[in-house]
């Protein structure tokens, strides 16, 4: 089954500092029939204006993963980490029991455009963690580039839950294949450009639900940049 999900029917935020594109019921958008894909809780797609961001405030019991699609964002939380990360760089934090931090774009003209993710841990009260990947283009440029992976998994980024994130940036006209397992599921979004998914289009901005496939075949109809992420089944 694929169900495509496309951005004009999600929900919009702005906030002057901050616009943002909401996959799923979040903050002031309240949608009881929406709230989550599986274990994904939230996928905000946010732009945030130069000298902003978010300051200081708690999270507990989620694993929060930001994926860079454009500008910097400087990180800094209570564990005493601070970072500044750009395109295609990753980073994760495990709040568990508790954790402060702020996300600033302390550009003064350029725009942060980044995916916040939200995923379910499997228990709650887990130890803080904080982690971030400095990926190159070169290394998901025409393949598939498995940023995030669950702790028996594959990828740098290793986290509590049963899932496997991967991205990459497909030249136009070039195709890539995905076995799926029939007990798993995806999430899919299309960042830039425009491609088909087993021959439904998507483009930039858009989404998909994936369930029930075995294959996925994915080709760019132009340069085309995309994430998926894949999880147990409900």
């Amino acid at each position: 089954m694929l169900k495509k999900i496309a951005k004009d029917a999600m929900h919009l935020s702005n906030k002057g500092w901050l616009e943002s594109r909401f996959h799923f019921s979040f903050a002031e958008y309240f949608n009881p029939e929406n709230m989550n894909f599986g274990v994904l809780r939230v996928i905000n797609d946010d732009i945030i204006h130069p000298d902003s961001g978010f300051g200081m405030h708690p999270h507990r019991d989620m694993e929060i993963i930001s994926y860079i699609v454009d500008g910097e964002i400087t990180h800094q939380d209570s564990m005493g980490n601070k970072r500044v990360l750009k395109r295609g760089e990753v980073q994760y934090m495990s709040a568990g029991t508790g954790v402060y931090h702020s996300e600033y774009n302390t550009n003064k003209e350029k725009d942060l455009r980044l995916l916040q993710i939200w995923i379910l841990p499997p228990k709650s009260a887990l130890e803080p963690i904080y982690g971030e990947e400095l990926y190159t283009k070169s290394e998901r440029e025409n393949k598939l580039l498995n940023i995030v992976s669950s702790k028996s998994g594959n990828a740098k980024i290793k986290i509590h839950q049963n899932i496997e994130m991967y991205v990459c940036e497909l030249d136009a006209n070039k195709t890539i294949e995905y076995k799926l397992d029939k007990e798993r599921q995806i999430y899919f979004v299309q960042i830039e450009g425009s491609a088909t998914l087993n021959n439904i289009q998507l483009d930039a901005s858009d989404a998909m639900e994936i369930v029930d496939e075995k294959n996925l075949h994915i080709t760019s109809l132009t340069n085309s940049h995309f994430l998926f992420i894949e999880m147990d089944r409900d």
